[in-house]
């Protein structure tokens, strides 16, 4: 939510600075612009950034800013619709640069996602398919802004399953790379996702090592159950379902050298009961994980989650 000590002085400054009105009826092309921005907190912020989008024309359609309390940190993300005629996609980036040069910004990021190409993934499973199938459909059916360049798994699947047809009917790689304890096969899957954009570990049941995260060196997104207590080792969810838990739940976060502590980016629960057999129950601790996969990704590629601090993080 805005701070409305702050919303209540900055309409009358954006008024004061333009000869047309900061929205304005004129129609046109309307292109939907995102922009997310960290830096140190100061007053003028908001009326800079509105000021910037109104000189090109553009109408902001909402604001999300957050301020933590007792600390001079700014977040925000803006949408914002603009003629891409009249404000090209160079001239938007240099003007958000001055911006970020202005405030100092740790993070200044625009997207377009209209015109700006879709993010480059690779996914990694291993043995359970519903979270790579779920994504895969996702995908094919444009629910996810992404392109998926390839599937790796330490897992063979025969020519004649579903998600084999799906990858050769949509021509998607899919890399067999078999791991031991010994050999996790890591080089083998650098050289394979260098030109993605980030990676999303779909069930991946081996750990990722810090030289693999350094080397790499961009985001990594995982899913995992969240059954209560936690149920370590093999067949959590039947250990879940034997101790008669009440409540279940999927946690999706970034990935980490040390496992299953990076900032956490969605979380989803659901109430079972001794109604449930252990078929409805996997179903349900399954059915979360995917969906709570699928909202991560989104609001990942929506520009919706900033890091905060140093193990959390802000979601829009």
């Amino acid at each position: 939510m805005l701070r409305n000590t702050r919303i209540s002085t900055l309409f009358p400054q954006i008024a004061a600075g333009f000869s047309r009105p900061f929205f304005h009826s004129r129609r046109f092309t309307s292109t939907l612009g995102i922009h997310v921005f960290h830096c140190p907190d100061e007053v003028g912020i908001v009326a800079k950034l509105s000021a910037c989008i109104a000189s090109h024309g553009g109408n902001i359609q909402g604001v999300d800013v957050f301020v933590p309390e007792n600390k001079q940190v700014f977040y925000s993300r803006s949408e914002f619709v603009f003629d891409s005629t009249q404000w090209p996609r160079a001239m938007m980036d240099d003007d958000f640069v001055k911006l970020s040069k202005l405030f100092n910004a740790e993070r200044s990021i625009v997207r377009v996602p209209d015109l700006d190409p879709k993010y480059k993934i690779a996914v990694l499973a291993s043995k359970q398919d519903h979270c790579l199938v779920d994504l895969l459909h996702g995908w094919q059916e444009g629910r996810l802004p992404v392109d998926i360049t390839r599937v790796i798994s330490n897992h063979e699947r025969a020519p004649n399953t579903h998600v084999i047809r799906f990858l050769e009917r949509h021509g998607i790689p899919y890399h067999y790379l078999p791991t031991t304890s010994g050999n996790k096969r890591e080089d083998e899957i650098l050289d394979l996702v260098g030109n993605t954009d980030f990676l999303v570990l779909a069930r991946y049941m081996q750990i990722l090592s810090g030289k693999f995260l350094k080397s790499y060196g961009k985001d990594v997104i995982n899913i995992h159950h969240g059954l209560l207590p936690s149920f370590k080792g093999g067949s959590p969810s039947k250990q879940a379902y034997d101790a008669g838990v009440k409540l279940i739940g999927a946690t999706s976060h970034f990935v980490t050298e040390e496992l299953d502590s990076g900032a956490i980016i969605e979380q989803m629960v659901e109430r079972v009961s001794h109604r449930d057999n252990l078929r409805s129950f996997v179903q349900k601790s399954e059915d979360l994980e995917k969906q709570c996969l699928a909202k991560a990704l989104k609001s990942y590629c929506e520009l919706r989650v900033l890091p905060y601090e140093e193990a959390k993080t802000v979601v829009f």
